[in-house]
C-alpha cells in the first residue's frame, strides 16, 4: 500500500466534499472505491473498521475522514483530510444559504428539497450495502449485519451496544 501525498489527500477530499449530499454517510461508497479499489491505500477490512470506529465515536459522521488521513499519513493527515472534507462544503453551504432564504416560496425550492431527499437516502442505504460487503466474509456476516441493523432501527438502542451485541455473537459463532 502506497499512502498518498498529503496534497493527494486533500484534493480527493475537496471533491469528495462537494458530493456529500446529507453528509459523510453518502459519500462512504465513493470514499471506499477511492481509498480501497482505485488506489489500494487500505484494505476493505480496515476501511469497515474505521468507518466503524467514527461510528459509534461521539461527534459527526464526517470523523471517518479524518481517521482514514490519520491511518494513511499520520496527524497532517488527519489535519489535511478533515479540512479538505469540510471545507470546500462548508463553503459552499454557506453561499447558498444566503440565496436560499430569498426563495423560501419558490417552486424550484420545493423541487430541490424533493429531490434531494430520495437522493440522500439512497446514498446511505448504498453506503450501508457498501459497508455490509466489506466486512461480512460469509452469508452469516450479512445475516448478522441485517439483523444489528434491524435491531438499531427498530430498538434504538446506543449503537455501542448494538456493535458490542454483534462482536459477542461473532466471536460465539466464529466468523
Amino acid at each position: 500500500m502506497n499512502p498518498p501525498s498529503l496534497l493527494t489527500l486533500l484534493l480527493s477530499c475537496c471533491a469528495l466534499s462537494l458530493a456529500a449530499v446529507g453528509g459523510a454517510n453518502s459519500i462512504v461508497p465513493e470514499l471506499h472505491r477511492h481509498v480501497v479499489e482505485l488506489n489500494h491505500w487500505m484494505s476493505g477490512s480496515e476501511f469497515a473498521a474505521l468507518y466503524a470506529i467514527a461510528s459509534t465515536s461521539p461527534g459527526p459522521n464526517v470523523l471517518v475522514v479524518t481517521l482514514i488521513g490519520w491511518q494513511l499519513a499520520g496527524y497532517p493527515g488527519a489535519l489535511v483530510a478533515t479540512l479538505g472534507i469540510c471545507g470546500p462544503s462548508s463553503l459552499l453551504a454557506y453561499g447558498l444559504s444566503r440565496v436560499w432564504d430569498r426563495f423560501a416560496h419558490s417552486p424550484w425550492r420545493t423541487a430541490i428539497l424533493r429531490t434531494l431527499m430520495p437522493l440522500t437516502i439512497g446514498l446511505i442505504l448504498g453506503s450501508g450495502t457498501l459497508l455490509t460487503r466489506a466486512a461480512a466474509q460469509d452469508w452469516r456476516g450479512v445475516a448478522l449485519a441485517g439483523l444489528a441493523a434491524a435491531v438499531y432501527w427498530r430498538g434504538r438502542f446506543n449503537p455501542l451496544w448494538v456493535l458490542g451485541g454483534g462482536a459477542v455473537v461473532g466471536l460465539l459463532g466464529g466468523f
